[in-house]
């Protein structure tokens, strides 16, 4: 039988999702996928340096287990003051002990802020009655100490160490990529000074210029890409000692670590839309007056990309940076968006 394009199918979840009850909302998720966890990659992620400021970030990994790090001893370490090392060694010894619950499978949400998470409303209610579907992690900076009220999705999810938004409701967003057969994960070659021009050749013969990669730092991945990134040791190691200023690891470890060891597990695409399109270091934020629903489908329905080998016009699941004043006209706009 012919797959349905994902086009048809994302309008059709939205259409459906105002009309059912909860309980009937998952008869339409595929659950015949590879089984993937989280927790092989969200510590790893911890542990690179990255270098934004005062914004938040979102990683996707598909998650199918607890949380097993919980109950892993530390070998040294204590508190939140947790070496690279030890980050590492943890997510090596929880990525091979997971059990996997396969009847049950997540979409696990990490959040990279330096504070709090000035659009967290807008996220409530994008997570609100899908208990037991996703896990989420905060990676917030070290000084904030913080707790959201404890009726919050957010409430103790910090994890040792300018908003995004989702474009879709929750089904939608889980549907998508449970589906997928690859990650998601911008990774391509920037022949210009702030991408090919950031290689060092001290880093050949490991990696060379044709090996280079870059990328944006929010990403979906799989268990099995994350797998293979936290046993790395070999491309780490390089980064770690050649990758200074104006090198950036966030920008292009992950990138040419995934296009070196397992290409054909990825996409090379993102799922969080962006608008370089003004120029500069960094994408354009978007304030109160840019929201409106036509700036928002156009987001959503206003590009063609591949999605496992179809062509659909339902290439981006979040979108950034946007500002915490475009919070109330967001908030007004999310029936529409997640079919509330």
């Amino acid at each position: 039988m012919k797959k349905k394009n994902i086009t048809a199918i994302v309008k059709e979840l939205n259409v459906r999702m105002k009309k059912e009850p909860i309980t009937l909302r998952y008869i339409h998720i595929l659950v015949s996928v590879v089984f993937f966890s989280s927790t092989a990659s969200l510590l790893f992620l911890v542990s690179l340096n990255f270098n934004q400021q005062f914004q938040t970030s979102l990683f996707l990994v598909k998650d199918f287990s607890s949380n097993p790090l919980t109950s892993l001893p530390p070998p040294h370490s204590s508190g939140n003051d947790v070496a690279d090392e030890e980050l590492m060694w943890r997510v090596a010894m929880a990525s091979g002990g997971v059990v996997m619950n396969k009847t049950n499978p997540k979409v696990a949400f990490m959040f990279l802020t330096r504070w709090n998470l000035p659009l967290s409303p807008l996220w409530e209610m994008f997570f609100k009655g899908n208990e037991g579907f996703y896990s989420i992690y905060v990676h917030s900076s070290p000084e904030f100490t913080e707790e959201p009220l404890e009726s919050s999705v957010f409430y103790k999810k910090r994890i040792p160490s300018k908003t995004c938004i989702p474009l879709f409701n929750f089904t939608t967003v889980y549907t998508y990529l449970m589906r997928a057969t690859s990650s998601f994960l911008g990774s391509f070659d920037d022949p210009r000074p702030i991408g090919r021009g950031r290689y060092n050749p001290r880093m050949f013969p490991h990696l060379s210029l044709s090996d280079w990669r870059k990328g944006n730092q929010w990403f979906e991945i799989s268990r099995k890409v994350a797998a293979e990134i936290v046993s790395d040791h070999r491309y780490y190691a390089v980064f770690k000692e050649h990758c200074r200023p104006p090198c950036y690891m966030d920008e292009h470890y992950l990138p040419t670590l995934v296009n070196k060891i397992c290409p054909e597990m990825n996409s090379n695409r993102t799922v969080t839309w962006v608008d370089w399109s003004r120029g500069g270091s960094h994408p354009a934020r978007f304030m109160k007056e840019d929201i409106r629903v036509g700036f928002l489908d156009w987001i959503r329905f206003g590009s063609n990309c591949s999605y496992d080998g179809e062509v659909t016009n339902v290439c981006f699941l979040f979108a950034r940076k946007f500002h915490v004043s475009t919070l109330e006209p967001l908030m007004q706009i999310a029936p529409y968006l997640y079919g509330i």
